[in-house]
């Protein structure tokens, strides 16, 4: 039987990212990290933005994925940031400047590897991860019962960017719908992509997001032992950045 450590959102973290690893008994070999018992990392998206050391994050997971000592699925800040890579006209906010700020740092060849090397996993990656015989789903923003088994443009909108309503928050952020209070799959769904305190764990959906970027913590699920590794955060605390649900 696999089992799986599922890795929230990074944003750029690097040194929590590391701290993560070693906290959960990983060892570092040839530029990866394995576990001795040969647990499977699962990077569920938001690999970079706002954080210090998102060059160094990519060339990890890329690493990692590509040696096949990893999965991957991608976060809306990770299609934004191949969008860019591809050459679209992107606006250069929610974080994804500080990407392009140390991207703009690095020699022409080294930009060139590692733009890519995240090309190359982006492209691979599918939107969402089915697991341990269909009984666990990785989807970075979630995902409801009726859309695991497709794919288009609506899945990819949810699996993104969430169950959003097309309105704009005060701050200029999608209003996201609580779809996980209203599912009931029997799939065990692992996402992140709104920052909250602790992990949320309602109906058989748990959100792994806890705002390293934020100041909170890098969280990581242990599958299926349903345990986690949570290592604090760096980063200054921006509390009014983590959402509270009424349960």
């Amino acid at each position: 039987m696999s089992t799986y450590d599922f890795i929230g959102d990074i944003h750029g973290c690097y040194d929590e990212l590391l701290d993560w690893f070693n906290h959960a008994g990983y060892q570092s070999r040839d530029n990866v990290y394995l576990h001795p018992e040969g647990r499977i990392p699962v990077f569920i998206g938001d690999l970079t933005d706002r954080g210090p050391d998102s060059v160094d994050v990519i060339k990890l997971v890329t690493n990692m994925v590509k040696n096949k000592k990893a999965h991957y699925v991608p976060g809306n800040h990770c299609n934004k940031l191949y969008r860019y890579f591809l050459g679209r006209n992107i606006t250069l906010s929610g974080g994804l400047d500080t990407t392009i700020a140390e991207l703009k740092n690095l020699a022409s060849d080294t930009y060139k590897s590692i733009r890519q090397g995240f090309m190359d996993i982006y492209e691979a990656a599918p939107l969402y991860l089915r697991l341990d015989h269909d009984q666990v789903i990785a989807a970075h923003a979630g995902i409801p019962e009726n859309l695991i088994g497709k794919t288009g443009k609506k899945v990819q909108t949810f699996v993104l960017y969430g169950d959003i309503t097309g309105e704009k928050e005060e701050d200029g952020m999608p209003v996201r719908r609580d779809w996980a209070a209203s599912y009931k799959g029997s799939r065990l769904i692992v996402y992140g992509h709104t920052p909250v305190k602790e992990p949320r764990l309602i109906n058989r959906t748990i959100n792994i997001d806890t705002g390293c970027v934020y100041g909170g913590q890098l969280t990581g699920l242990h599958y299926p032992e349903m345990t986690f590794t949570m290592v604090p955060s760096t980063m200054p605390l921006v509390s009014d950045k983590f959402r509270t649900f009424e349960e």
